[in-house]
């Protein structure tokens, strides 16, 4: 489901890949450079306001980026009809996935123990869901939110993902920053600090694609 907030997480997300503020990328697009602000998504009485479909529309036009990689950054399923179903993919707890037997070492789902999630996409070959644990991505994945993960989409700036270290550790994060050396992960919980992984405990590292909301 398109929500609101889900909508402005992709604009956010987008304007992260671009590695711009909301403000810049709202300039760049011939907007007004406060479109995008915080302060404007809720009126003062409470009411939700929404970004227009001209603004996203600009803004994609602006960036070159295509209306599925906005679609992809929004973190949320497009709610389709049950005839539009296609198949299902493994879905493993986040707790559990940490746990060993469940991957291989490229970070595709191997073993016993996975359940099935319906996905209204054919998607990539490979993909999983993962159940989410814990609040530190809240409020964007809240615990029990499902993450569908491609292990071969390409992982850029501002991506959310899921890393797994060689220690069995299973997160699901922001990637800040990338060197051949090393990784920045962000929560979105202001409660948790950045993360900085050496790429040598890391022992894959896959793209979130979709979320159920």
């Amino acid at each position: 489901m398109l929500s609101h907030r889900a909508i402005w997480e992709g604009i956010d997300a987008l304007a992260r890949r671009q590695g711009h503020s909301v403000s810049a990328l709202a300039k760049l697009a011939g907007l007004d450079a406060t479109a995008f602000n915080v302060s404007k998504r809720v009126s003062k009485d409470g009411r939700e306001r929404w970004p227009s479909t001209e603004s996203i529309a600009k803004v994609l036009e602006a960036t070159g980026e295509s209306f599925d990689s906005f679609l992809n950054g929004t973190g949320a399923f497009l709610q389709l009809s049950d005839s539009s179903i296609i198949g299902t993919v493994p879905l493993l707890g986040l707790a559990q996935a940490g746990s060993g037997g469940f991957f291989d070492g490229a970070g595709f789902p191997v073993g016993q123990g996975w359940d099935e999630i319906a996905l209204p996409t054919a998607g990539d070959a490979g993909i999983y869901a993962l159940e989410i644990h814990g609040d530190s991505m809240e409020p964007l994945y809240r615990e029990g939110d499902r993450v569908v993960v491609s292990p071969t989409q390409q992982v850029r700036r501002g991506d959310r993902v899921v890393v797994k270290t060689r220690d069995g550790e299973v997160m699901a994060k922001i990637l800040a920053r990338q060197s051949i050396k090393q990784i920045e992960l962000h929560s979105l919980n202001p409660a948790y600090e950045p993360r900085i992984l050496d790429m040598s405990e890391v022992d894959w590292m896959a793209r979130i694609i979709w979320a159920s909301q």
